[in-house]
């Protein structure tokens, strides 16, 4: 990877939340001569904790505010030549309580940016969406989502995704804002809010309390440690071509949840009597399986980290972090009773 970059004055939106901050902390460390503004509205999972290392740079700005307010953005967007794009809300089971603002933020606050970015001429629109667009595919096949797979989604999140997906690529072709979208797999590492199945497992246990598995625990996911999924951006950004599709995965093995947990267990000395199974979350896509060949062929990409490996870095950083965790798992109470029947 260069450690030189023709963008000197980035915007990221959502630069407090988990894979923002994590890519903000990766580029000023390896690019420290560009300038960073950070739009951040601070929603719950928002968390400046996160940015304690670099908020006072001379080269950093935070920006409190929504992506939904047009007169703000459009007065952040002159003179920025790079839009990093992680402002979204994200989490599966929060969209099954409140779709309207999922649409809002994820749809609308995305047309925002892209607006913006088409009126200042821009040189490059990275859009960061999910593998979710892509739907849910049979347990057991081998089939893989790529970037030709039509799009399918069954969620309130994955839908509005999919939308600003759309929208991205709209803007492009009728406008010509120059773009790259990546859809990634299931990110996990260090701040990563902990209502999320790694992080509440490491932290359940860390706490004494069992892992809520939900339904039978055969659901398949992708998993992409951030530093990887950080370094695949930076690749992108560099190396990739305009108004392309790069899907970032982590794994070339298909690994349930249940076997995710069960791994978190034995790295934490603990016994599989922590698994306590509960009610399946409302349209559960079974299985999700990323094609990340592209990325790796064309662009020489692939994750440094194994998935034990990444789990150890991350069970190791929560034990070290509980003023981080700890305050955040207290205000989600309300959510846990709801959603798993943990208190």
């Amino acid at each position: 990877m260069p450690t030189n970059t023709p963008y000197k004055n980035i915007l990221v939106s959502g630069g407090a939340g988990f894979i923002g901050s994590n890519f903000i902390h990766y580029w000023l460390k390896k690019y420290p001569d560009t300038n960073l503004v950070n739009l951040d509205a601070l929603t719950y999972a928002g968390n400046l904790e996160n940015l304690k290392e670099v908020e006072n740079l001379p080269n950093y700005k935070f920006i409190q505010g929504n992506i939904l307010d047009r007169q703000l953005v459009n007065e952040i967007m002159p003179g920025i030549d790079l839009v990093v794009h992680f402002a979204a809300e994200s989490h599966v089971d929060r969209s099954i309580l409140e779709p309207a603002v999922f649409l809002e933020t994820n749809a609308i606050g995305t047309q925002v940016l892209l607006e913006a970015a088409l009126k200042n001429k821009v040189k490059r629109f990275h859009h960061i969406s999910t593998d979710e667009v892509f739907g849910s595919l049979e347990l057991e096949s081998d089939e893989q989502f790529n970037d030709q797979t039509p799009y399918d989604p069954r969620s309130p999140y994955s839908a509005s995704k999919a939308a600003s997906d759309h929208l991205v690529r709209a803007y492009g072709e009728t406008f010509g804002l120059p773009y790259i979208i990546t859809n990634c797999s299931n990110n996990y590492g260090e701040y990563h809010f902990p209502e999320k199945l790694f992080p509440l497992a490491i932290t359940n246990l860390i706490e004494g309390k069992k892992i809520p598995v939900y339904g039978d625990g055969k659901n398949v996911r992708d998993w992409l440690y951030v530093q990887d999924h950080c370094s695949a951006i930076d690749a992108v950004l560099h190396r990739g071509e305009n108004a392309e599709t790069y899907l970032v995965g982590g794994l070339t093995e298909d690994i349930s949840n249940l076997e995710i947990v069960k791994m978190i267990i034995n790295l934490m000395g603990e016994s599989e009597d922590k698994i306590e199974f509960v009610k399946d979350r409302l349209g559960h896509d079974r299985r999700y399986s990323v094609d990340w060949s592209k990325l790796n062929k064309k662009l020489d990409w692939k994750p440094d980290v194994t998935l034990e490996e990444g789990l150890t870095k991350t069970i190791s950083w929560y034990k070290n972090n509980p003023q981080w965790w700890q305050p955040l798992k207290e205000k989600s109470q309300e959510f846990f009773k709801i959603n798993y029947k943990q208190g």
